[in-house]
């Protein structure tokens, strides 16, 4: 990734400080240690590489508390970061693994820190892609366990991924919470007592989707309703059922 051209400024000739103007895409790396790299011969090169152990350990804690949350659907393992895509900045595109970005991870350190909200996105970006994996662990398929783990983001978190569609968030709020009447989860997603309370809604909605993938007939028989429902209830034009 080449971000153009910046020119060393130094503190005085008789002091060893000097200073480079990074972009501002790479704030997030604010405060974060880096190991200085001089790579000598024809075409000199100066490398900054940043130790990111405090972005993994970001990792393994929201990991353990999808662990914790999910307990009563089924033992999802250990983190294993081979599961996933490793990246400095959230990719645009992915393939078969789930991206995990280390520029989020240091945002909800900032976050948790109450210093930073510029990336208010991170953290529910961050839930939703372990959580993918984590179906994956569990049985669920392609676009339901994308699915689900944008719905596992929006309760815990309260805001979106967004890698999943209306109709899931609209059902598993429902089924979640049942007749209570809340807006998002019983505490902060970084929290680990507030995925445990949240363990019971979290099976209810993992069982239908598990439910929804043994019987696909139902699962989009579900959605057109949902739809249509909503179609008459806004009283607009038919809406997209969003069909994979």
């Amino acid at each position: 990734m080449y971000f153009g051209n910046r020119r060393i400024r130094s503190a005085g000739r008789t002091s060893g400080s000097i200073e480079v103007t990074l972009p501002a895409q790479l704030q997030g790396l604010e405060e974060v240690e880096c190991r200085l790299i001089v790579r000598d011969g024809a075409r000199p090169e100066i490398v900054l590489q940043p130790d990111l152990a405090m972005a993994h350990a970001v990792f393994q804690d929201l990991w353990r508390n999808i662990q914790a949350g999910l307990g009563e659907a089924g033992e999802i393992g250990d983190f294993d970061a081979s599961d996933f895509t490793l990246a400095l900045f959230p990719p645009r595109h992915w393939q078969a693994r789930p991206p995990l970005a280390y520029a989020d991870a240091l945002a909800v350190l900032h976050q948790r820190a109450g210093r930073d909200q510029r990336a208010p996105e991170a953290l529910p970006r961050l839930i939703a892609f372990l959580t993918v994996a984590a179906a994956y662990r569990l049985g669920l398929e392609s676009g339901l366990a994308l699915a689900f783990g944008d719905v596992v983001a929006y309760l815990l978190a309260g805001s979106l991924a967004p890698i999943g569609s209306d109709f899931e968030r609209g059902l598993a709020h429902r089924i979640f919470w049942g007749d209570a009447r809340a807006d998002q989860a019983d505490g902060l997603p970084l929290d680990a007592q507030a995925w445990q309370r949240a363990r019971p809604g979290l099976h209810r909605v993992f069982d239908q989707f598990r439910a929804w993938q043994a019987d696909p007939a139902s699962y989009a028989h579900a959605r057109e309703k949902w739809y249509t429902a909503l179609t008459v209830e806004i009283g607009s034009a038919p809406l997209s059922t969003g069909k994979r």
